[in-house]
């Protein structure tokens, strides 16, 4: 669970990311699809803008992008093209409703080469 805020505040939000799979599976260098679930105090969380940030694990090699958007009520869905087999790592920038923004990260090891 990720929680944004101050842990004073009585405005506290407890935003979890939860569900997150990859497709297809194993991952193989090309586009993959990645889908995860948004909830605000255990209700779908609605209207996030979400973009995906494909970066590989050493350093050197540029960052991929992509975007995910709202299929149903809280479920998010999206693509990454990455770029070559190896280890990466997928960032889900997520800007919620209200302006506020948080990061989950999504580790995707041993991609095949095409």
């Amino acid at each position: 669970a990720i929680t944004v805020g101050c842990a004073k505040s009585a405005s506290q939000r407890s935003i979890v990311v939860s569900g997150k799979q990859i497709s297809p599976q194993p991952p193989h260098a090309g586009p993959i699809t990645v889908n995860f679930k948004l909830a605000d105090a255990a209700k779908p969380l609605t209207g996030a803008h979400v973009t995906l940030e494909g970066d590989m694990t050493h350093a050197g090699m540029a960052p991929v992008f992509g975007e995910a958007q709202e299929v149903s009520p809280g479920q998010y869905h999206g693509q990454v093209t990455l770029s070559m087999g190896g280890d990466w790592v997928v960032l889900m920038h997520i800007t919620l409703p209200d302006g506020k923004k948080i990061e989950e990260q999504m580790d995707v090891p041993g991609v095949q080469s095409k």
